[in-house]
């Protein structure tokens, strides 16, 4: 039986750039549909997942940001944000929000796919929302998070976490397999930026570490993108 393509939601209003990106993607034997609302975006996303989403920041009933916004309270599929902006501010937000990467136009639809095909390496069946247990304790994988009282569990086994260490996890398993650069993970979970920002960062890293195999972690689910950041792997 043959492998079942890669889903690809393509969600533009601008007719020319939609058309040139779906067949970009189809010529690489991807599934690609396209709407140009975020409202109808949202519904047929709720409806069934899609593996990736190119999705335009200036869309005209809701903006790419609030699409977003909405869609990662149901759901982890990577986001690659499509916008005519160049603004680092705009960049940030969008990547705070939860998206993957973000592409300004103009653009090559070689390049868009890509991105859409390295998204598909970094996080194969990573798309669907972590299903909430007992307590409100939120499952992903190998770990259990309790957003309320701050707590996390790995492998069952409850973390003796600092502040930062917990909020420093928690920022990692909102994205699993995504790539955090130490600027994003330290403007989630610091309450001002520090003049040491990688050396902070790569400091709770190494105690997150440390505890995670004194609970019985045999590899460490933490991975070191040397020049980018850090991903984890739930």
């Amino acid at each position: 039986m043959s492998e079942q393509p890669a889903r690809v939601l393509v969600v533009e209003d601008e007719t020319a750039i939609a058309d040139t990106l779906l067949y970009a993607l189809r010529s690489e034997g991807y599934e690609a549909s396209h709407c140009a609302l975020g409202r109808e975006a949202l519904a047929l996303l709720r409806a069934q997942e899609a593996d990736v989403v190119v999705l335009d920041v200036g869309l005209p009933d809701l903006g790419g940001f609030e699409v977003c916004r909405q869609l990662r309270t149901f759901s982890q599929v990577p986001v690659i944000f499509l916008t005519a902006r160049n603004d680092e501010f705009d960049r940030v937000l969008g990547l705070e929000l939860g998206a993957d990467d973000y592409v300004t136009k103009p653009f090559s639809p070689r390049e868009m796919v890509a991105r859409v095909r390295a998204r598909l390496r970094r996080v194969p069946q990573q798309t669907q929302a972590a299903p909430v247990g007992e307590g409100g304790w939120k499952v992903h994988g190998a770990f259990a998070v309790d957003s309320e009282g701050l707590r996390i569990r790995y492998q069952d086994v409850l973390l003796d976490l600092t502040r930062y260490e917990y909020m420093l996890l928690a920022a990692l398993l909102q994205r699993p397999g995504a790539i955090l650069s130490r600027a994003q993970l330290m403007e989630r979970g610091w309450d001002h930026a520090s003049d040491s920002a990688d050396r902070t960062i790569d400091t709770h890293v190494k105690t997150l570490r440390a505890k995670l195999r004194a609970a019985g972690a045999l590899e460490d689910p933490i991975r070191t993108h040397r020049g980018l950041g850090y991903a984890l792997e739930a």
